[in-house]
């Protein structure tokens, strides 16, 4: 079947003319324009990622997004409001898991919404559903020194939707762990958006990663612009077999193309 990403065509990250300058840190050191210009949109339910040569921004622009930092230029929106300081509605799952660890999985899951004072009563049936849908059904009790790398992710994916945000952010999210664990996170990942639905702009440095998990793909440019703008067309949902698939081959050596264009391209040039 494949799912309408879409959905209603409502915006959920709005980029308007974004820049980021990064000031001297030194008298002997200059300014560096991090970000140029950058605008695009990820729609509600959408999965979009940030591909692109080292240090051309995409880790700055999710942190701008995200609240941790204030672009130099621009607007950035999400869902309907200006993004001034961190909130729970965009929640951030990092490379490395940002685990608690003198805390179970479970309470690393609830941890948000008890904080808040919230109702158990609201989040911990939801919270047993995210443990059951990410594969850690029985694992509620140990803590993160028991748990492979994988499965620190699958916690940090459960926490970060519990709080239903509008969006996830996921930076590099399993740019850490082995092959095989990595394949089998990006098929978790998308068993989770086939339940649940969220957008999620994510970014990763791998081609293959971005066409098998994204409905679209924004490649960005060595001065921290978005180059180009890549529909994904195959429909959700999607089974490992695909990366095996000719067009998938072709339109991964499209990207790699793109890429390499980019990584050639003088640092000067607009």
């Amino acid at each position: 079947m494949n799912e309408n990403h879409r959905g209603n065509d409502r915006v959920k990250i709005s980029l308007q003319g974004v820049s980021k300058v990064f000031l001297p840190t030194s008298k002997r050191s200059k300014p560096v324009l991090a970000l140029n210009g950058v605008n695009g949109e990820v729609y509600e339910q959408e999965i979009v990622g940030l591909l692109g040569p080292s240090g051309c921004g995409k880790t700055t622009l999710l942190n701008l997004i995200a609240g941790f930092d204030r672009q130099t230029e621009g607007e950035i929106i999400v869902a309907g409001r200006r993004v001034q300081r961190p909130g729970p509605d965009r929640m951030v799952v990092f490379q490395f898991p940002a685990l608690f660890a003198w805390l179970t999985v479970w309470a690393n899951i609830v941890f948000g919404p008890r904080e808040r004072g919230e109702d158990p009563r609201e989040y911990e049936p939801r919270a047993r559903e995210l443990l059951e849908s990410v594969g850690l059904k029985g694992r509620e009790h140990d803590y993160p020194y028991h748990l492979s790398g994988g499965m620190k992710q699958r916690v940090q994916l459960a926490r970060a939707l519990l709080n239903r945000p509008e969006v996830l952010l996921m930076d590099e999210p399993f740019g850490a762990l082995d092959s095989q664990t990595r394949s089998q996170m990006q098929e978790l990942l998308l068993n989770v958006w086939g339940l649940y639905h969220p957008t999620i702009l994510l970014v990763t440095h791998d081609a293959e990663e971005a066409l098998f998990l994204c409905h679209r793909i924004y490649v960005m440019g060595r001065r921290g612009g978005i180059r180009e703008t890549m529909e994904v067309p195959f429909p959700f949902p999607r089974e490992f077999d695909l990366i095996g698939s000719t067009e998938f081959a072709q339109l991964k050596y499209n990207l790699l193309r793109a890429l390499r264009a980019e990584e050639a391209r003088p640092a000067h040039d607009d």
